[in-house]
């Protein structure tokens, strides 16, 4: 049996990973979600294997909080911690095309909050617990729109906040790697491509963006068809 903690388990790609691990009764899964009461599509799973928790990831008590409680489950021990929890604003706007600096500001700080601080929030917190599972494997959802050769072939100028604050996920997950490689850990950031999910751009400018981001995609990859369905 293995165990797994996912947080932003209430819908997208967090929801496929309680999905598709949950599948397997002998995987205890804990799904963490801000609020319970509108995580809808989790509870509809309605599997025994998935405990639903609430925690924050820009909030390290209410963090601290779920991993006693995973704790209490478990027998203080973890597996897998997956660090699927993200948030991006959709401005639109390039790096120098904010219409106020504290416009800026604002969006940096809040994708940097939730992205890049929310990770090392839940690491730690959930990291006791891993050092005495067997798998001691935490994977960290970055984005290719944080990689530099990626986004200077593809031209992608449009959201530097979010970028940026993945792009520095990709250094905390190094960090973690490197210190804790002795003790048989492994940590990995990854990109799971354009998903359909609600993170995708909504409203009038939705069409615009979308087609920025696919057509970027295909000057680094051809035969790039568009999001997958998640």
């Amino acid at each position: 049996m293995s165990s797994y903690v996912v947080t932003g388990a209430a819908k997208g790609i967090g929801l496929e990973f309680v999905t598709q691990l949950s599948a397997n009764s002998a995987n205890t899964v804990f799904a963490i979600v801000r609020n319970k009461s509108t995580a809808t599509q989790l509870s509809a799973l309605s599997r025994t294997n998935i405990i639903v928790l609430e925690a924050d990831v820009t909030d390290a008590k209410t963090l601290k909080r779920a991993a006693t409680e995973v704790s209490k489950t478990t027998g203080g021990k973890l597996d897998y911690l997956i660090n699927n929890a993200g948030k991006t604003n959709h401005p639109g706007f390039t790096i120098d095309g904010f219409p106020t600096t504290e416009a800026l500001e604002h969006d940096l700080l809040d994708n940097f909050k939730t992205n890049t601080i929310g990770v090392i929030h839940s690491t730690n917190a959930f990291l006791p617990l891993l050092k005495n599972g067997v798998a001691k494997k935490v994977v960290s959802l970055s984005s290719a729109l944080a990689d530099t050769d990626i986004t200077v072939a593809s031209q992608v100028v449009g959201e530097p906040s979010y970028a940026i604050s993945k792009a520095a996920i990709n250094m905390v997950v190094a960090k973690y790697a490197a210190q804790y490689m002795a003790e048989g850990f492994t940590f990995l950031a990854i990109c799971p491509g354009m998903v359909k999910t609600s993170m995708l751009p909504t409203g009038p400018d939705a069409v615009e963006e979308l087609k920025m981001l696919t057509e970027a995609a295909a000057r680094v990859a051809p035969d790039f068809k568009g999001p997958h369905l998640a």
